[in-house]
């Protein structure tokens, strides 16, 4: 553990923006919350400041998202039809942003990234919807920066109490390790399905 820190440490702010920017390009398995998550731990540790780390993450989080929304609206189709199994961005997603609603397309944006399957492809999805620019920032930004503070402030508050959760979280690692395994098989078999349903 205190060796990623050390890492997150090294890399500093400019490591937390290339981070979030590929977190919200929807990089498969780049784990940018945890990364946001561990800045909080630096945080506490005073390794790092709130204002400078959540700046670094929302403009990197800025710059991942809208490059991601310019795909989906100015390429498009073309775009995911050749690399959109690399996202899981399958074909009913085309259809599914063209009839959205301007207002659904804005909830999308800002609930979207919770939803399990989609919250990586949002901004595409946006972007496929064209949803109009200026609206799209302005929901972008909100969920950007209510993110970042919010997972920033979870790893301020476990970083402190760290040695008492990792004393009620040892015993029941290997637990924790097979779920997730298991966990990580049934999506890849539901994704495999679908694939095959779609071909």
């Amino acid at each position: 553990m205190n060796d990623v820190l050390d890492l997150l440490s090294t890399l500093g702010l400019g490591g937390i923006a290339v981070g979030m920017a590929l977190e919200a390009l929807g990089v498969p398995f780049f784990p940018g919350g945890i990364m946001i998550i561990l800045a909080g731990f630096l945080i506490n540790q005073g390794r790092l400041e709130f204002y400078p780390a959540l700046t670094a993450a929302f403009l990197g989080y800025t710059l991942g998202s809208t490059s991601a929304y310019l795909i989906g609206k100015n390429i498009g189709e073309p775009f995911f039809r050749r690399y959109g199994r690399y996202l899981g961005v399958l074909p009913e997603h085309f259809h599914q942003a063209r009839v959205l609603p301007a207002s659904s397309v804005g909830l999308l944006v800002l609930l979207g990234r919770l939803i399990p399957g989609i919250g990586n492809i949002t901004p595409y999805l946006a972007g496929l919807a064209n949803l109009e620019a200026g609206h799209f920032i302005i929901y972008n930004s909100f969920f950007g920066l209510a993110w970042g503070a919010l997972y920033l402030s979870i790893g301020m508050f476990f970083g402190h109490n760290w040695p008492v959760i990792m004393n009620l979280i040892r015993p029941r690692l290997v637990g924790i390790g097979i779920l997730g395994i298991l966990l990580a098989v049934v999506v890849y078999a539901v994704k495999q399905r679908r694939k095959f349903h779609h071909q």
